[in-house]
């Protein structure tokens, strides 16, 4: 079993940055992909960035490449999405998510339960 704590979330003026973290409890966390989703009020949960236990590979969706940048420090059960130049459209409910033993962050095992991010134009 894994609980994931998400942190770091607030409320920040367009052009403005953040750093969210997911501190992960459990054993075994180098060998979880780690990642994050969100949901914006009134639409589906999408995926956002995903990395590999050893970070050898990192994913991003579309709309947030080039402004987010994930991170993992497996010392410390950790996973960071430092977001930059952020819109008045990444303001949404970050999720952290996890899954044991993959490479592609599908379906995840399990999940955070959250960190509000809104972006005032």
């Amino acid at each position: 079993q894994a609980q994931l704590v998400e942190s770091g979330g607030g409320l920040v003026q367009a052009g403005g940055s953040l750093r969210l973290s997911c501190a992960a409890s459990g054993r075994n966390f180098r060998f979880y992909v780690m990642g994050w989703f969100r949901q914006a009020p009134g639409k589906e949960r999408e995926f956002v960035s995903s990395i590999t236990g050893g970070g050898s590979i990192i994913k991003y969706s579309d709309s947030v490449k080039g402004r987010f940048t994930i991170s993992r420090d497996n010392a410390k059960n950790t996973v960071y999405l430092q977001v930059n130049s952020l819109k008045p459209e990444d303001t949404a409910v970050y999720f952290c998510a996890a899954k044991y033993g993959s490479n592609q962050l599908l379906n995840p095992d399990y999940w955070g339960q959250g960190t509000s991010v809104t972006v005032s134009s």
